[in-house]
Order: C-alpha cells, then structure tokens, then sequence
C-alpha cells in the first residue's frame, strides 16, 4: 500500500494534533495511551473495537455523564468533592484517560489507575439535601456509573460506526466490561444488553432533576478550551450525545434537539466520526 503524500501526511497531523491535546493535559505531560500487548484486554476483544472510535466515544462520553447526574448521590458527590465548575473540561478528559488507560494501557499501569481511583472514592463521602448520606464506593451507586458508561459507549458505537453490529456482540461488550466494573466494586453488573436495560430501567425511580442538575448539563455541554478545529468535534458531540439520551433523561434534563434538526446532527457527527477515523489511522 503506497505512502500517504507529504500533504496527506500534513492534513492528518493537523487534524490530530487539537484533538490529541483535547484529551491529554500537556502541563502533565501527557501523551495519548500507547496500545499494549499486556493489555487487561487483548486486541480481538470487543471493548477495543469500540473504545478505539474518537468521535463516537465522545458522544457516548458526554451522554454517559449526562445520564449519571441524574442520580442525586452521583451529583452530590461531583458538588461536594470535585472542582468540576472550574474544570469541567479535566474531568472528561480524565474520564477519557481511565478509559483508555484501562482498555488499551499495560496492565500493571491500568491496575494502578484503578487503584488510586477507588482510594479517591474512599474519601468521598458526605449527605444529601434531603439528608440521606452517600458514598462514591458504594456498590449499587457504581453499578449506575458502569452501565451508563458502558451502555452510551455502545449505543454511540452502533449509530456512528456499527449500524449492525450483532447482539452477540453487543452482549460480548458488556461481559467483557464487566472485568473493570469488578475491579471498581460496582454490583450488580450487567452481562449483556438486556441486563443493561434492566439495570437502567431499575435505577429510574432513584433518578431526579434540580437546579443543581441543570447547572452541571449546563456546564457538560458547554463550550471547551482550545481551538476552533478542536472544537468542533465537540459542538457536534454535545448535540449527538442529547439525542443519543433515552427520551426520559432529555426530558429530566429540559433537553431536546428538534425532530428536524436530528439528520443534520447525526449526518454532521457522522462526518466528523469518519475524517477523525482517517485522520488517526
């Protein structure tokens, strides 16, 4: 296969360079996750294929937080414990570097960041407004972070890469995912696609909206550092990730995207997915 042209070449790495830093802090000294052959996954598995999609890992990341904030212990402990109104931006991009990490990563590495994220749960603790207390380690409260991370990751994966994507492999995602909701001390766990629906469908009466909610969406879906070619992929991102919302999150969160505004989003997003695919192959 011939050699990409020297202005081939030249137009990938521009598009890669303010997405690339979109996710890696260079003030740490970060640099994007090198894939590893001592991975906690190997390189047939399902989650490889999935997480391995910028664009549609985007959506899925955003929806997936959108979702969790309904949970008013997961809120609280964003409130209460984290600087997310400052650096709404560090948190997804963490969000971003566990998952590859832990997808992608050396294992020991991967094992490690694991580690250090439950003790940070440890520590985070506190009561809610109506006065129940809350725990970030919680088992049944880390089950609703994994099947909505989970769950929005793949639902992206169909509509902006996989349109028929098998059931079997959809149901081979979430059992393989289940080796990082273990290791996080999330229970119960789903094993397949229906388990995950029945999971999200069990948390909907424990799920609200409040002033405090609105504030995070406000600030999930709002606008991000960087440059404008950075940040388009993102504006796209944000309207794919409403729309990729079940109809009763939108609605929990007094968000929508018009009917008629939908194709546009979704051919647009669409686009964008596929110039970021040839851009980092």
């Amino acid at each position: 296969m011939a050699r990409p042209n020297a202005l081939t070449a030249t137009m990938k790495a521009s598009i890669r360079k303010p997405v690339v830093a979109l996710f890696n802090d260079s003030r740490k000294g970060e640099t994007p996750v090198v894939r590893s052959n001592n991975a906690l996954f190997d390189a047939r598995s399902v989650a490889w294929r999935v997480h391995g999609d910028v664009g549609s890992m985007m959506v899925g990341g955003i929806a997936s937080l959108l979702l969790q904030m309904l949970h008013p212990s997961v809120l609280a402990g964003v409130w209460d414990h984290s600087n997310f109104r400052a650096d709404m931006h560090g948190r997804l991009r963490r969000t971003a570097r566990f998952v590859a990490m832990t997808t992608y990563g050396d294992r020991a590495a991967a094992e490690a960041l694991i580690s250090r994220v439950c003790a940070i749960h440890d520590q985070v603790t506190g009561i809610l407004p109506d006065g129940t207390p809350y725990r970030a380690n919680d088992s049944a409260l880390l089950a609703w972070v994994h099947v909505t991370e989970t769950s929005s990751f793949l639902d992206a994966w169909i509509r902006y890469s996989e349109p028929l994507m098998s059931a079997r492999d959809q149901d081979r995602y979430f059992a393989e995912m289940v080796r990082i909701g273990e290791a996080m001390g999330a229970d119960p766990l789903p094993r397949s696609r229906a388990e995950a629906k029945a999971l999200i469908q069990a948390m909907r009466p424990h799920l609200q909206s409040d002033e405090r909610t609105r504030q995070v969406a406000r600030l999930i879906l709002g606008g991000s550092e960087g440059t404008m070619l950075a940040d388009l992929p993102r504006r796209f991102a944000t309207q794919a990730a409403v729309d990729l919302l079940p109809a009763w999150a939108r609605e929990a969160h007094g968000l929508s995207v018009p009917i008629l505004e939908r194709p546009l989003v979704r051919a647009g997003t669409f686009g964008i997915a596929q110039t970021l695919r040839w851009a980092f192959r």
